[in-house]
């Protein structure tokens, strides 16, 4: 029990270590703060839950006491606790008649969705306790990132326009002032789905982040439940009821709402990975799986991410209607319950 203590400690330095890299604000800080999660994700699924727990606590402490406050609390509510709960819940087993059974992965996926948008509402509030700072600090920064991408109104002295009738507009004022109020409401629209789509992109990370601690432990040799046929992965169909929970909830004033946006954005992106698993587990024994799954592959990476969309139809078809293989036509192994 104290060997993992001390090895979760040491994780969670290395964990805290690439974290507060981040500072440093260029590209291989980044990169290597994407990798923080992973050192309590691999004690927390090769050694024990303690041990990602201590790991957790120890790379909190840490930044707390070295770099300043805020620092530890963004680690523990965005990197440290959505690792090591996702360790503790991939771990979970009980004894039936037909032997252990772990936790199903469709549950996990669930929870994922869940994790996410907590942790982004977490780091939220920490940043902004005021929501109206919050709404204020989100607006400017949509409103930026709008004026970047669109180009900026001509200067007076640039156009050459005929002078206007008696009576008549100006044309250019008319149309700089469309303009201006089409770039304010896409940064308004574009305010109120950023937290969907910061939610969205953390669930596919913590996703990543799960699967890649996994097989680092099972090389190692030490994964303590056997490796699940991620194909068969099915959510339940409470997450369809919490998804309608979260857009309904999306329309709710102050932080609550905020919360709602996430948990759509976290689903959406959950139900695109049941649809990815459904189309690996319904072309097996099919002639040409293997191009298919490479053109669909393809698809996603030209598309940008687009084909996610058409993913995520077919994971919430595949949860509702609940279609797949007969389990006896599916090949035998150590498939998650």
């Amino acid at each position: 029990m104290g060997h993992n203590i001390l090895i979760g400690i040491g994780a969670g330095l290395v964990s805290a270590l690439l974290f507060g890299v981040l500072l440093k604000g260029t590209g291989l800080a980044i990169t290597l703060y994407l990798l923080a999660p992973l050192p309590i994700l691999i004690v927390g699924l090769g050694w024990s839950q303690r041990a990602a727990l201590a790991a957790a606590a120890t790379g909190s402490l840490v930044l707390m006491a070295v770099i300043q406050p805020f620092m530890g609390l963004a680690f523990a509510a965005y990197i440290a606790l959505p690792a090591w709960w996702l360790a503790y819940l991939a771990l979970l087993g009980r004894e039936t008649e037909a032997g252990l059974e772990w936790y199903p992965t469709g549950r996990l996926l669930g929870w994922i969705a869940a994790t996410a948008a907590l942790a982004f509402i977490s780091i939220a509030v920490l940043s902004s306790p005021n929501y109206a700072a919050y709404e204020a600090q989100l607006q400017k920064l949509s409103h930026t990132l709008v004026e970047s991408r669109s180009p900026a109104p001509r200067p007076a002295a640039a156009r050459q326009t005929p002078p206007a009738e008696a009576g008549e507009a100006a044309p250019d004022a008319a149309q700089e002032d469309g303009a201006e109020v089409t770039r304010d409401e896409l940064a308004d629209a574009f305010a109120t789905v950023v937290p969907a789509l910061a939610a969205h992109g953390l669930a596919m990370l913590l996703t990543f982040y799960l699967w890649a601690a996994a097989r680092i432990v099972r090389i190692s040799g030490r994964l303590m439940r056997p490796w699940p046929d991620l194909p068969s992965t099915k959510m339940p169909r409470t997450c369809l009821g919490a998804l309608a929970t979260a857009f309904v909830l999306s329309f709710a004033p102050g932080y609550a709402g905020v919360l709602g946006v996430a948990l759509v954005g976290a689903f959406t992106a959950v139900f695109a990975l049941q649809g990815l698993a459904a189309f690996h587990d319904r072309s097996r024994g099919r002639p040409g799986r293997a191009l298919m799954l490479f053109g669909m592959y393809v698809v996603l990476f030209v598309t940008q991410g687009i084909a996610l969309i058409a993913l995520t139809l077919f994971g919430l078809a595949d949860t509702v209607l609940d279609r797949r293989r007969p389990k006896a036509s599916v090949p035998k192994g150590p498939a998650a319950p």
